[in-house]
């Protein structure tokens, strides 16, 4: 009888355990349906792009204000951030809290290096009379550059977050989750930006 009751009490214990859920497994999941929203969100800006960007309504053409070697070290600092980002990482696998902090500081200032490129770029694309308002295809052009630059400013601001919560907390379960989830949402900001550069500047260069 004791045996049957021990055993209907460690039945009922595994059925409760079942009946919850890892909240950091929560929270990834939820971020990952956060991803197939942005995912979604870029595929209709980058549509609207390629069917708006010969509308120039007789304004400035893209193609002819595009400078290179300034997209070029964009490109050069984001991918550099993403492998970096790729290492604190491996410092936060090996437990090692300095060095998780210093690389993540290290991702965000390239971060930052990145955004302040291109708020050169569209200033002196505005300077060139190729605003927000001169076209549809500057307007296509500035709501799909600018809500690539929003979501890396946004991390940013998330990172270093991050690094505060690690210097006061170190590594836990928490911090953990977070830290992998922020470093996977850098890596599909660069595979947007891989996008970005091939459709937007190299296409149209060509």
């Amino acid at each position: 009888m004791a045996q049957a009751a021990a055993k209907h009490g460690h039945d009922h214990a595994h059925d409760h355990d079942h009946g919850h859920h890892d909240p950091q497994e929560l929270k990834i999941l939820g971020f990952w349906f956060f991803l197939i929203s942005d995912v979604i969100l870029f595929s209709v800006l980058f549509a609207t792009f390629i069917v708006l960007r010969d509308n120039t309504a007789g304004g400035p053409v893209l193609s002819e204000l595009i400078k290179m070697p300034g997209v070029i070290a964009e490109t050069f600092i984001l991918l550099t951030s993403s492998f970096t980002s790729g290492l604190a990482v491996l410092a936060m696998n090996q437990g090692k809290v300095k060095q998780l902090i210093s690389w993540l500081a290290v991702t965000a200032v390239l971060g930052a290096s990145f955004i302040a490129l291109e708020v050169t770029e569209f200033i002196e694309l505005i300077h060139e009379g190729f605003s927000y308002t001169t076209s549809a295809a500057s307007g296509a052009f500035f709501t799909l550059v600018g809500t690539h630059g929003l979501h890396v400013s946004l991390g940013l601001i998330w990172m270093i977050g991050l690094m505060l919560q690690l210097k006061k907390r170190g590594i836990t379960d928490v911090t953990r989750g977070k830290i992998n989830v922020i470093s996977l949402y850098w890596h599909f900001l660069d595979v947007v930006w891989i996008f970005l550069l091939s459709i937007v500047y190299l296409m149209g260069v060509m």
